[in-house]
């Protein structure tokens, strides 16, 4: 069997890289290991808003989730960093919010700042096609020049 293909015989894919920034630790965490459990994401956590911007320019991510409600700063004001980066600019980012209802969050077009929202608590199934629906079809993997 080639090195390339599973068991299942299916072509293994690069995980894509996803940063979660959100101030609730043991939610990061649970959300990070359900994430990598499925094989296809790389999760970094930043419980530290303050902390957000650089770790995403450090991490180079294909998607960030970011939560609206955070001690330090303000999801959107972190949103609007990122969006005012150069490098960082086109990466796309889905807040995580208890602001809405899940049926609120589930209404197609439902946006924050232009940025799909996906309500708290999170399940896991609606996060992960929020996630398969935002990640550009084009982006390579792993940080890698766009």
């Amino acid at each position: 069997m080639p090195a390339h293909e599973t068991s299942a015989g299916s072509a293994v894919k690069e995980a894509r890289r996803i940063l979660i920034v959100d101030d609730e630790r043991e939610s990061t965490h649970l959300v990070k290991i359900l994430l990598e459990k499925i094989g296809r994401y790389c999760v970094l956590e930043e419980n530290d808003a303050a902390n957000a911007h650089q770790s995403a320019r450090d991490f180079r991510p294909d998607l960030i989730l970011l939560d609206i409600m955070m001690p330090q700063r303000d999801g959107g004001d972190v949103a609007a960093e990122i969006e005012a980066d150069p490098v960082l600019q086109r990466t796309p980012i889905i807040f995580l919010t208890a602001l809405v209802t899940k049926a609120e969050a589930a209404k197609a077009g439902f946006h924050v700042q232009g940025h799909p929202v996906v309500a708290k608590p999170v399940n896991i199934s609606e996060l992960i096609k929020r996630i398969e629906e935002n990640l550009p079809a084009g982006c390579v993997p792993n940080g890698a020049e766009r």
